[in-house]
Formats: C-alpha cells, structure tokens, sequence
C-alpha cells in the first residue's frame, strides 16, 4: 500500500496551511489555517474492510520546562515522546482520497466535535486535548485533525508521521471518547497492511 499527498512531499516540510501555528514577528508564532493535508492512497489489499488513520509527532519534548520560554531552548538531547494530532477510524473501504481542509479548515478553541464526522468515520481526541487542560480560552475535547505547533525554540525540526492502516474489520473496537494510543491496541491484529507519509514543520527561525 502506497500514501501519497498532494499537500507536501515525503520527508518535506509541511506547509504553513496545514499547521495549527505559523511563524510571526511578534510573539513567535500566531494561529495558522490548521488545515488537514490531502491524501491519496493506493494498492489496497484484497479484504480491506476499512481504513484507520493516525498522524504523530514522535519528537515532542519529555518535559515542557523550557518549551516556549524566552532565553531559553530546547535541547535536542533531550528525550521524545509521541504527540497524537489526527486519529480517524471507520473510514470506508472503497476510500482513495481525503481532499485538503475536508476534516479541518480552521482552528477551534476548545476543539472540534466528534466523535462523528464525515465520510461517515469518527475521531478521536488529538493530544492538544490534555495540552489546552489549564487554558480556560481554549481547554476541551479537541476531536480530529490539529496540525504543527512545535515550541519555538526547539533545537530540532519535528517529523510528523501520517500512518493509514487498511483493517480486517468494518468498524474499529473503540467507542466514545477515544485516543490513539486505544485505536493503536484496538486494530492490534487486524491490520492487513500499512503505508507512512512523513512531513517536517519547525517554528524555530533558524532551523526553517
């Protein structure tokens, strides 16, 4: 099974389009267009019965001390942990393509409804869910597609990793409020093949 996106290339930087944050003068960074990217996929295996999908960060910081603090930065020794910003489940077999901006055109304070959505699919809730706990403008269940924000002064360039499993089954074992971690266990032998697509973001002025 191949993924391929019109939006970025394999191992290219995202555009700013696609991101939840966009560089700016005064304050680092602003809110971006936070659209979804287009995807389009191909060599479906026989049996494919739907399709799940899931988009992390596997280079968010362990520790959030000097995330985004003035004078300070982010070492790139430091260790990383996975960042969750789409998981989607459910979507049909006979799936090719998401358009760009079908699932996300804009950024919601305190998230965006699920876990219905089109395509007749459901979301999950993305990791800005927990990072927008203590933030009363914007805390809540933050369902479906968030694009980059990494900290600013981070010293590395993140990877954001565009994973679409083809399932054995029509419907994924999860139900309610779910995240990817529980979508990750839930298609645990179910998977009959899967393909990646990586894109790159950084907000750090001397790392773009």
């Amino acid at each position: 099974m191949k993924l391929t996106s019109q939006s970025f290339n394999d191992g290219a930087p995202i555009p700013g389009e696609f991101a939840f944050c966009i560089p700016a003068e005064e304050g680092h960074a602003r809110l971006g267009a936070n659209r979804n990217p287009q995807l389009s996929w191909s060599d479906v295996p026989a049996g494919t019965q739907s399709f799940a999908l899931i988009c992390h960060d596997p280079d968010v910081p362990s520790r959030g001390d000097d995330v985004n603090q003035e004078g300070r930065t982010v070492p790139a020794s430091l260790p990383r942990v996975d960042f969750f910003h789409w998981v989607v489940v459910d979507l049909p077999a006979d799936l090719r393509a998401i358009d760009a901006g079908h699932f996300s055109g804009e950024v919601t304070p305190g998230g965006k409804p699920g876990p219905e959505t089109a395509l007749g699919a459901r979301h999950g809730v993305n990791d800005y869910t927990a990072w927008f706990a203590g933030d009363d403008a914007m805390k809540g269940d933050y369902h479906g597609y968030d694009g980059p924000c990494p900290p600013w002064n981070d010293e590395i360039v993140h990877r954001y990793v565009f994973t679409l499993y083809a399932l054995d089954v029509p419907r994924c074992a999860v139900e309610g409020r779910f995240t990817g971690p529980e979508v990750r266990a839930a298609i645990a032998g179910h998977v009959l093949a899967e393909a990646k697509l990586t894109g790159t973001y950084a907000l750090n002025p001397a790392l773009r």
